[in-house]
């Protein structure tokens, strides 16, 4: 799997996700998978414990590989709040939206441990469409490098120093 076609946004509730995915998606022309609207409409026996985040992790992991899988970008935002959760998601380009140190829900906040891999990590400064022309232009790089038969990795993480 292509892992710069497969986009995970992640971080607490507040943070800015679905704001930056809005933003991202038409860059990139990705399907665009928001976890409370999946939780909604296809995820509705899922609660919140940590074996049914890892269930959403892993389905909305599959989602974007179907998306990718036809050639095209697929892209999450949701909280991922775990190492777990972030494996069953799997392999993916990860933006760390670290904008604020505590979200709306306790259980949540005491769950969540930061990322240790990331690709971006989003500080408080800077507008989300700022973010979104970055690291769209970084992937639309990625891609051009690897058509042109260049081996290209994700080498520095892109970090805002807030």
């Amino acid at each position: 799997m292509d892992r710069f076609k497969k986009i995970l946004i992640m971080g607490l509730p507040g943070s800015g996700k679905t704001t930056l995915a809005q933003a991202l998606a038409p860059k990139l022309g990705a399907v665009w998978f928001n976890a409370d609207a999946v939780r909604q409409n296809l995820n509705k026996e899922l609660g919140y414990s940590l074996a049914d985040r890892i269930e959403h992790a892993r389905r909305m992991g599959w989602l974007c590989d179907q998306v990718a899988a036809a050639g095209h970008v697929g892209l999450a935002d949701f909280v991922c709040p775990t190492p777990e959760t972030r494996a069953a998601f799997g392999d993916a380009f990860t933006i760390w939206m670290d904008r604020i140190a505590a979200g709306r829900f306790e259980d949540t906040n005491r769950l969540f441990a930061p990322p240790e891999r990331f690709d971006v990590r989003i500080g408080a400064e800077g507008a989300p469409e700022e973010w979104a022309r970055r690291i769209a232009s970084r992937l639309r790089g990625a891609d051009a490098a690897r058509l042109s038969g260049l081996a290209c990795d994700a080498a520095e993480p892109m970090v805002s120093t807030s």
